[in-house]
């Protein structure tokens, strides 16, 4: 005989077995879910996806999301007993903040990534049953009129309003974080995904009786999305039979998958984003991972010298990260994050740089950001400094943000901050050439810069500066903390010859650029001017505002040197009490004894 019981709720589930969901906190200036209501409606699918996948990234999620819910079920077939809890979010996935969320239907694709992020799962159909008859608050469906404006946002909104309402009258005796269900129906996973390639799976809309209003329909294409639909998501890290296991390979076992699943087994489970992928055969040792993995620092691969710690992967579209951090990370130490976004035409390898041997390409020894960074460690040990180069496949960030657009940079960058997630981190923003495009379109793709960045630095890298879209975000940051600084290094490019001809012009290049920014800047804040040795130092907010701006008498070319000769140090310190202490920006190397000689 075979018979299943549901348990329902654990409501009082032991605390070693509770969960949270892992995304970035909120920022107190993220927009509220009426204001992107407003944001999202003139948008296209693809845009309207991208801002949404962005804000949940960034942590734009109601604080009431995030505690997951255990649900538990046992199963029984003859005289084998077995056990699981699951842990679901409590209502279905949202943006913005406890007093104004939200619901935001979105197409399977992006709900997976948004799960991958969040070390969650989809559910399945058998799942979405447990978690209604486990619900605390059971919703009646109110279906819409069918219509072409079934799926679009004035319709979510809509929708979302008679929910609300519903929800409303339960509040004082179920208040927000309660399990609630039925009020949409569910993208599923399901074994019929492998026969119907680019369809979505939906299933539920359950009457408060428990009979679901829709059955398990693939119907639909992938990019379908309506007012109707709801993403619950379901945490990776399960417990069956009191152990910790993993979603996937319970589904996978024929002997545990009825557990979950009425449809038997499952030989995968989720929806195909290559949001994640793996390294080519050339590059074998990177330790690039699978779609479904989510790094912690046991990660990290050691490294033969220098005390440090490598891990790399790649993010569509196109992105690569290689992140260094030191061999030893103290829990108690706040971690500086640093990225670094490469300069055009440079290789990852290239930007950390080492010794060069006779023959070799002479990118190598043009910037040397690994020796930097480890001459900053052993000079300012005080917190860990871990380095995040960003690379694309285009080798140029402009191209890339042409490409790709600014909406989805914030979750590139939170892919490598959920790592130290369970540590205090702080962020700075930098880069040489075009590098300094990325740091722009993260301040496009942004309401405000995050309270988590402490620093940004152009390392002759701010092409993009654009006043109108820029100079307000900087000085409101700039003037929120008096712990944050900006640092600008530039050269008079307009005049630098290449083959005997100009190659950037005034105000295009980065001194133009300069000019600019300290124009819009000095509207607002009080700068010290001085110019000594052909450099001129614009100085403000104590030294924590610094634009340092080299002259060119000479019309050379001094796009690398200025990041050469300790540009990336000083970039780093200006402004702390170790400011030119041990180096001088454009003197000679600081760091000769932590290049890597291979």
């Amino acid at each position: 005989m075979k018979s299943c019981v549901w348990l329902g709720l654990l409501c009082a589930a032991s605390a070693a077995f509770s969960q949270t969901l892992s995304l970035p906190p909120r920022a107190t200036n993220a927009p509220t879910g009426s204001e992107l209501v407003q944001r999202l409606t003139p948008l296209t699918l693809e845009a309207r996806e991208q801002e949404i996948f962005a804000q949940v990234t960034a942590g734009n999620v109601p604080e009431f999301l995030r505690r997951l819910c255990p649900v538990a079920v046992t199963s029984v077939i003859g005289d084998k007993t077995n056990t699981a809890t699951f842990f679901v979010t409590p209502d279905y996935l949202a943006v913005g903040s406890d007093a104004d969320y939200f619901f935001t239907p979105v197409t399977p694709v992006t709900a997976q990534r948004i799960a991958d992020f969040a070390g969650c799962a989809l559910p399945t159909r058998k799942m979405v049953d447990i978690v209604h008859a486990a619900a605390e608050v059971r919703l009646a469906p109110t279906p819409i009129p069918p219509g072409q404006q079934m799926t679009t946002v004035p319709e979510f909104a809509k929708h979302d309003g008679i929910v609300k309402t519903q929800r409303a009258t339960f509040l004082k005796s179920s208040p927000l974080g309660a399990l609630v269900a039925g009020h949409k129906k569910d993208v599923v996973i399901s074994t019929k995904l492998a026969e119907s390639p680019g369809k979505v799976a939906i299933y539920g809309w359950h009457q408060t009786n428990g009979a679901p209003i829709q059955p398990l329909y693939l119907g639909h294409t992938a990019t379908w999305v309506d007012y109707s639909h709801g993403i619950r998501l379901v945490s990776e890290t399960i417990k069956v039979n009191n152990e910790q296991r993993k979603l996937g390979e319970v589904l996978a076992d024929p002997n545990l998958a009825g557990l979950l699943s009425d449809e038997g087994a499952f030989s995968f489970h989720r929806y195909e984003t290559n949001q994640i992928r793996r390294s080519s055969a050339s590059q074998p040792d990177v330790g690039f991972h699978a779609a479904t993995t989510h790094f912690t620092l046991a990660d990290f691969k050691p490294k033969p010298r220098f005390e440090e710690q490598t891990l790399s992967f790649a993010i569509e579209p196109g992105v690569k990260i290689q992140i260094n951090a030191p061999s030893s990370m103290p829990t108690n130490r706040e971690v500086l994050l640093v990225f670094y976004a490469l300069p055009n035409g440079n290789t990852t390898e290239q930007t950390i740089g080492k010794l060069l041997k006779p023959g070799e390409d002479w990118h190598y020894d043009i910037q040397h950001i690994g020796a930097q960074m480890r001459w900053l460690r052993q000079r300012v040990p005080e917190r860990p400094i871990v380095l995040a180069y960003l690379e694309n496949s285009l080798k140029s960030w402009p191209a890339w943000r042409k490409q790709h657009g600014d909406a989805g940079i914030p979750a590139i960058l939170n892919t490598a901050k959920r790592i130290f997630m369970d540590r205090s981190v702080k962020v700075v923003l930098t880069g040489h050439s075009g590098g300094g495009s990325l740091t722009f379109g993260y301040m496009n793709a942004v309401e405000a810069i995050p309270d988590d960045v402490e620093r940004i630095a152009f390392l002759d890298s701010n092409y993009a500066y654009d006043g109108a879209l820029h100079a307000n975000k900087l000085i409101r940051w700039l003037s929120a903390s008096d712990q944050r600084a900006l640092c600008v290094l530039a050269y008079e490019d307009y005049v630098a010859l290449l083959d005997g001809k100009t190659f950037v012009s005034q105000q295009g290049g980065t001194w133009g650029r300069s000019q600019a920014m300290l124009k819009d800047l000095a509207a607002r804040i009080p700068f010290s001017h001085e110019t000594s040795g052909g450099l001129r130092r614009h100085v403000g907010l104590g030294g924590h505002v610094q634009l340092l701006l080299k002259e060119n008498p000479e019309r050379k070319i001094l796009h690398t040197v200025q990041v050469e000769r300790n540009g990336f140090i000083h970039a780093m310190l200006a402004g702390t009490p170790h400011e030119s202490d041990g180096y001088v920006y454009l003197g000679a190397r600081a760091y000769g004894n932590w290049i890597s000689p291979d």
